[in-house]
């Protein structure tokens, strides 16, 4: 028994299926310290979310707006049966019903000139921006004959201008609307929906001037965050929109004129131009006034990939660069016959580990260039130094360095490449691959087997 136990013990000592075992195993129990790590991150990351969006909620969030829309009310009569009781019969009567139509512009122009600035609260930073809109446009003439209303059941003098807006709180203008020769301002409305309501006075001369097209004009200034979208409500609906930010993402159901496109380091410029034939509704609306939104288009100024996102990019490789690490120690000890001590593996597995904490850590009080640059360097440095008191080779740790530094940089390559980050890391993942199958190839494996 004391003789088998010694073989057993001397196999785990000597055997490279027992060492690579042991590596295997403790990359396994790296696993939970790796997960930890994700999981700081990920709440960070959260934690930066949250922030942004109570930044945003007191400055203005996203913004889609529309308008101007004529609101004019008339009278339609429902016939009724009423009993007679003097004369036993049924006499019939018309009820007068109120219903509201809706007449949108003929023709539409809005000009935008979007600034936008950072807001900073602590270690997190929010874009946000500031609108200033021009709308204007005409109106053709009014028609009601779709639905044969008479000229005196129509209430010309109780109509009104309507605009929609989803962020009544981020209005910085009092907001007026020319209508002809007259100037109307807009005032509140509580609404249910989605989109608030901002709804003029009567209108003194809509009854002057009903038979005839007729012009109007708005300025809005506007505090938004994230997104600024227009609903395309004209028969024609011009759009054009300058800013100062340099990474649009162009969102919605029209996308910008390719013409009329460009962006720069200094900002952007973007044109719409949609047509009634475009969308999926006409120039009225009899009764009620539809959910426009899904037809909103416009542009969400896209804050680049951030470090929370780059450092959690960067976690995903970090099985990847624990298992190729230690792999190149486990090739080092077996084929040195090197003796390397599963606890000095452990030591170097936590030191790989300590690299995210590094990153996230400084990346939040520097750039994701500068940390990864520092966190690097350090756990790189610590881990050659190690080395090279475990190998007592210069060749070797050298080995340790080069691998090392090579795989550090092949992971910063990685996460910079977003839209190639694939195919770089399908193509070095198979070059290491290849390498680690050359390296191997001479070793011989005859040792892995238990001794009788």
């Amino acid at each position: 028994m004391a003789i088998q136990k010694q073989k057993i013990g001397n196999w785990f000592k000597n055997s490279i299926s027992a060492k690579m075992l042991t590596v295997g195993f403790l990359i396994l129990i790296l696993l939970i310290p790796l997960s930890f790590v994700k999981d700081l991150i990920r709440e960070r990351g959260f934690r930066q979310t949250d922030v942004i969006a109570e930044i945003n909620s007191k400055w203005g969030e996203k913004v889609v707006l529309y308008g101007p829309i004529l609101k004019v009310p008339y009278r339609t009569y429902v016939e009724e049966k009423v009993f007679d009781e003097k004369t036993k019969t049924f006499l019939k009567t018309e009820k007068p019903e109120m219903h509201t139509a809706y007449f949108f512009p003929w023709e539409l122009d809005i000009d935008s000139n979007v600034n936008t600035q950072p807001l900073e609260r602590g270690i997190y930073e929010s874009v946000v921006y500031t609108a200033d809109t021009k709308i204007k446009g005409k109106f053709a003439k009014l028609n009601f004959a779709v639905r044969e209303i008479k000229d005196e059941d129509i209430l010309w003098n109780k109509a009104t201008v309507v605009f929609k807006t989803s962020n009544l709180k981020g209005i910085r203008n009092t907001i007026n609307v020319k209508l002809s020769e007259n100037t109307y301002p807009l005032k509140p409305k509580f609404d249910s929906s989605f989109m608030n309501t901002l709804e003029s006075g009567f209108l003194t001369d809509l009854n002057k001037i009903k038979e005839h097209s007729f012009a109007f004009e708005s300025n809005f200034g506007i505090n938004g965050s994230q997104t600024l979208q227009y609903i395309p409500i004209g028969r024609e609906t011009d759009v054009s929109m300058k800013s100062n930010w340099h990474s649009p993402s162009f969102n919605g159901n029209f996308l910008p004129d390719t013409e009329g496109k460009k962006i720069s380091d200094k900002g952007f410029e973007a044109k719409w131009k949609v047509l009634e034939t475009n969308r999926r509704f006409g120039q009225y609306f009899f009764d009620s006034l539809p959910d426009l939104s899904q037809f909103s288009f416009g542009t969400e100024f896209l804050v680049p990939v951030d470090d929370y996102q780059k450092t959690e990019r960067t976690s995903k490789y970090g099985l990847m660069i624990v298992g190729l690490t230690l792999l190149v120690f486990l090739l080092i000890q077996i084929s040195s016959k090197i003796s390397i001590h599963p606890f000095q593996y452990l030591m170097i597995g936590l030191a790989l580990v300590m690299f995210y904490t590094l990153l996230i850590s400084i990346s939040e009080h520097q750039s994701y260039l500068f940390a990864y640059l520092i966190s690097g360097v350090s756990v790189v440095t610590l881990i050659t130094i190690y080395s090279r008191s475990i190998l007592k080779n210069s060749k070797f740790t050298f080995l340790i360095l080069g691998s090392m530094f090579s795989l550090y940089t092949f992971i910063f390559v990685i996460i910079q490449l977003e839209d190639y980050a694939l195919l770089v890391g399908s193509i070095g993942l198979f070059v290491i691959l290849s390498i680690i199958m050359f390296t191997s190839r001479k070793i011989d494996w005859s040792g892995s087997q238990l001794p009788t």
